[in-house]
């Protein structure tokens, strides 16, 4: 691709193409932006340099060699990556007279690639820092055969389709305003009340499972920050302090602090324990503008976290409670197919490496005992302890990171945190963290593109349109609107003069899963018509049968 874009705009700059997950990419830097019509002149050169079937040739050459070289063709990023290296040799691959800097291996010749497709072109900054100039990063794929590729492209059009940004316009769920700042989401009625009613069925389950439900601030002192590590470990991702008073206050990145000054507050017994602290907690990370994505990139989130205090002879017992309570909340949602990883300690972490194995050891023979199918993920351990991550699969097979288990044995020493033993004598207790959804904003866009926008009955903000074909029928309408709400159903009411097909499309398109249509036959039997979103007629219904039926769909959460 970088030759055949070179072959089309000499004056071009070449920067990096690395491969990458499902296709490639290239950064590009010229003076004019890249059309949809230069992207498919591309493709077709690069049709032309894969039927002349030219080989590639590996060439080693000295650092100091390859500079003088890439400085000949003008290519300056490629001088400055070189710089940087420390290797007196580097390797450069050539093929009909184009040249790059690249440490291989490769195929034989150009003629070896197969089906290919430049995808997009989007913007980058050079080395992924704003204070360098924007580049263009053009996207594409290949495949070893075209039926292989259009599968491919057809997955990336359903992907499309179920953008969930594109979906949070259309369905008023959500937006983010550069007014109020990139990465901070405004929840919109029919989204909040999603949220809401996620966040009544979390707060229950969890006083069910003998959660005590917390809330904590959204600011602590400098010095909170320091106590738990965070600063020494966590501060790229942390805002600037703001002064109060004349004390440093930063705002919370993470909620664990808090629920350990909580537990500190009294004086615990063995007999107490385990304690387990609950919170739909608030955060505020710093995250790059580049890497922001709709509802699953963001600056200011909603944990569902949770800690739990324990005696070390409970750990074991607890990490597998928590694994059946997690399958449980994410099979709730629609989720029954998931990866699990554990990931151990990483290059840089605080503790002893005996308390890191201790409680490695205490994660796996938890998964063990539950007889859950897990994979080791070396190094990606957080920096205060061992992990489980839970990564659910979508209806496209795509996984997403939600759900993970954290063992903590540093915090309680950081602060101190004791409970009195059997033995009258000060312990430390087994800290676990844990997030069953992750985060509110994230869960959700992905509730909204595994289910396209199309949720099940008990999350549809609607759940009910009651549509009326004349204005004759508005009365008998508004009583059943307002008996499906006495019953806690979500119903609305829609008497605008248009036609009932307009009426019932408009419906459909909300994505509501019931439609109620009322004319004369429903006022004259006292019964209503009921529709499903996918167009299928169900009923008739009397309104005291439609309720049965919808609260008994509701309360299965099917």
């Amino acid at each position: 691709m970088a030759h055949a874009v070179k072959k089309l705009f000499p004056e071009v700059k070449l920067a990096i193409g690395p491969a990458i997950q499902d296709g490639f990419y290239y950064d590009f830097d010229l003076d004019r932006a890249f059309t949809p019509e230069d992207l498919a002149s591309i493709e077709k050169e690069m049709a032309e340099i894969i039927k002349k079937d030219s080989p590639f040739v590996r060439k080693e050459m000295s650092r100091e060699d390859a500079i003088r070289l890439f400085e000949e063709m003008g290519e300056r990023y490629k001088v400055e990556l070189l710089n940087e290296l420390s290797d007196p040799t580097v390797t450069v691959y050539e093929e009909d007279g184009f040249a790059d800097l690249c440490r291989g291996p490769h195929l034989s010749s150009t003629g070896k690639i197969s089906a290919v497709k430049l995808l997009s072109v989007a913007g980058a900054y050079w080395r992924g820092d704003e204070k360098n100039k924007m580049l263009q990063r053009i996207y594409g794929t290949s495949f070893n055969n075209s039926k292989d590729l259009k599968k491919y492209l057809d997955f990336l059009e359903e992907v499309k389709k179920r953008d969930h940004r594109r979906l949070g316009k259309e369905l008023d769920l959500f937006s983010i305003n550069d007014e109020i700042g990139s990465g901070l989401v405004l929840w919109h009625p029919n989204g909040a009340i999603i949220r809401k009613t996620i966040e009544d069925f979390w707060r229950n389950e969890h006083q069910k499972a003998d959660y005590k439900l917390l809330y904590t601030p959204h600011i602590a002192k400098l010095e909170l920050w320091k106590r738990s590590g965070h600063l020494d470990f966590y501060s790229e991702n942390m805002y600037s302090p703001m002064e109060v008073e004349g004390v440093d206050y930063e705002l919370k990145p993470m909620n664990c602090p808090f629920h350990l000054s909580v537990f500190k507050s009294s004086l615990r017994s063995y007999r107490s324990l385990p304690i387990r602290y609950a919170e739909l907690g608030t955060v505020y990370r710093f995250e790059r503008s580049g890497v922001l994505h709709g509802l699953l990139r963001v600056r200011g989130f909603t944990q569902d976290d949770a800690h739990i205090f324990c005696r070390e002879d409970q750990i074991e017992e607890e990490i597998q409670r928590v694994l059946d309570f997690t399958l449980f909340m994410l099979r709730t949602f629609g989720f029954e197919s998931y990866d699990i990883y554990l990931s151990t300690r990483p290059e840089k972490y605080v503790g002893s490496a005996e308390n890191w194995e201790r409680s490695t050891n205490a994660l796996k023979m938890a998964l063990e005992a539950k007889g859950l199918n897990f994979m080791v993920d070396p190094g990606e351990g957080v920096f205060y302890g061992p992990k489980i991550d839970i990564k659910v699969k979508d209806s496209l097979g795509r996984p997403w990171q939600c759900s993970t288990i954290q063992v903590d044995f540093n915090n309680p020493e950081r602060f101190d945190i004791t409970y009195r033993g059997a033995d009258g004598k000060e312990h430390r207790p087994i800290m676990i963290h844990r997030a069953l959804m992750g985060s509110l904003e994230r869960f959700f866009g992905i509730l909204i593109e595994n289910y396209v926008g199309a949720f099940p009955l008990w999350l549809s903000p609607v759940q009910v349109s009651v549509l009326t074909i004349a204005e004759r029928h508005d009365a008998y309408a508004e009583k059943m609107v307002a008996e499906l709400s006495r019953n806690n159903i979500r119903a609305e009411l829609d008497t605008d003069n248009e036609k009932i097909g307009n009426k019932v499309r408009k419906s459909s398109v909300r994505k509501i899963p019931y439609s109620v249509i009322i004319g004369d036959k429903e006022v004259a039997d006292g019964k209503a018509a009921v529709r499903r979103r996918n167009g299928e007629n169900i009923g008739p219904f009397t309104l005291d049968e439609l309720i049965s039926f919808l609260s008994e769909e509701i309360n299965s959460r099917r």
